[in-house]
């Protein structure tokens, strides 16, 4: 193997190694925006660059009732505030480039995480 094409190969392995190494980094964050609303309300919350590691709380005082996920990910919307399940109301997927709504009877969103 020549000098020149050793260089070349050792080259490629180290950039491969990289962009592997970047793709899986936990530093990532979602690409898009995540609004929210609640209730009646005409005060919409916007979340973007969201870490897509954890569980975030939704900053409305009484929670969010519409969402829409204008990002490249999908969510996972929850009525707790710390992203649990409990019982009679499991987490909501919502699928990127959609929107959702809570059905009258149901507990507002708290919190959300990404699914990754």
């Amino acid at each position: 193997m020549s000098h020149s094409r050793r260089i070349g190969v050792i080259t490629a392995a180290a950039a491969l190694l990289l962009t592997a190494t970047a793709c899986s980094g936990l530093g990532r964050s979602t690409v898009g925006m995540l609004t929210f609303r609640g209730n009646d309300s005409p005060v919409f919350l916007s979340y973007s660059n969201t870490p897509v590691v954890g569980c975030h709380k939704i900053a409305l005082p009484k929670g969010a009732t519409h969402v829409e996920n204008n990002t490249l990910v999908d969510i996972i919307l929850y009525p707790t505030l710390d992203c649990r399940k409990v019982a009679g109301a499991d987490g909501i997927y919502v699928a990127t480039t959609l929107s959702d709504v809570t059905a009258p009877v149901a507990l507002p969103w708290r919190s959300f995480s990404v699914v990754h």
